[in-house]
């Protein structure tokens, strides 16, 4: 059996992926709907990690394998949506491959000189790790299935002037549902948010009173998704969606804190309490300190004397 940690195979179109899986060629160089459940080739001759130089986004059911991507495994048992960029790697983490959904495939030259093309940047789901997939609700599930059977009509259908056109509708639409689902799965999960946020401030407050500034400076944002083991973009969105404040402001709010303590217990001057709570710069943290609290360190030390 060959490893999990083979090296990726990369597939730079959908034709070659296509042609992997034991499809027949896509109807459209650029863009491709299938499902799994069709799969021609053995399960052991798969490739188990592919490299896509295109988009890929799936909705998985009936999946009894479980998914790696980066360094998280997702259990597709009972569904979800997931979303995989250009030169993100995948690999499955079993020899099970027993399951079907939709799954859509485009090419970034497919939306290239639609607005979209820009767009897509934003859609901060195309940055989560599999195990942050979109767990749809039955109506959820309807509503997507329905933008899906849109897409799949139009590849079905005869391509004339207007194809390109609505299918590339569709996926921005299909994205937008993706968004409100989101926010709801983020509003909805809340002993799973209450504990991620709690987990969070512990690490931060371990993070100083350890000394750890010292020998790493800032706490970041990936340090923290590295901790919690979620992507930085989920705890990001997740937090601003159940706090109304990204993780880098959570962060620059401890490091306040912190400031605040040493400013108000201890003789060190401005300089030193910026090393301590790990800038580089002196002139940053004051920086810093000014536009949260409208005083600057030296000010604010002044005020409790």
């Amino acid at each position: 059996m060959k490893s999990a940690n083979a090296s990726p195979q990369k597939f730079n179109s959908i034709s070659e992926l296509h042609k992997a899986l034991g499809f027949p060629k896509p109807v459209h160089p650029l863009v491709s709907l299938i499902n799994y459940a069709d799969i021609k080739t053995p399960a052991d001759e798969l490739p188990k990690a592919l490299l896509l130089n295109f988009y890929k986004v799936s909705y998985k059911k009936s999946l009894t394998a479980k998914i790696k991507y980066g360094q998280s495994h997702y259990d597709f048992n009972e569904g979800g949506l997931s979303f995989v960029s250009p030169n993100q790697v995948i690999q499955s983490a079993g020899e099970d491959k027993d399951y079907s959904g939709y799954t859509l495939l485009f090419h970034p030259d497919f939306i290239r000189d639609y607005p979209l093309g820009a767009k897509i940047k934003t859609f901060g789901f195309f940055s989560y790790s599999a195990n942050e997939a979109l767990l749809l609700s039955d109506k959820e599930k309807q509503t997507v299935f329905s933008v899906f059977d849109n897409i799949k009509e139009e590849l079905t259908s005869s391509m004339d002037d207007f194809s390109q056109d609505l299918v590339v509708s569709h996926i921005e639409v299909l994205f937008n549902y993706s968004n409100r689902f989101y926010k709801r799965q983020f509003s909805t999960r809340i002993d799973v948010n209450n504990d991620l946020l709690t987990r969070m401030e512990q690490i931060l407050n371990n993070y100083f009173k350890e000394g750890q500034p010292l020998e790493r400076g800032l706490p970041t944002v990936e340090y923290l998704g590295e901790q919690l083991h979620v992507s930085p973009r989920y705890l990001s969105d997740m937090l601003r969606s159940f706090t109304g404040r990204s993780a880098q402001q959570h962060i620059h709010d401890t490091l306040i804190d912190k400031a605040k303590e040493y400013l108000t217990s201890t003789n060190l001057s401005v300089s030193q309490i910026a090393y301590e709570i790990g800038f580089e710069h002196s002139q940053s943290f004051s920086k810093l300190f000014k536009k949260k609290t409208n005083l600057t360190p030296l000010q604010f030390k002044q005020s409790f004397h």
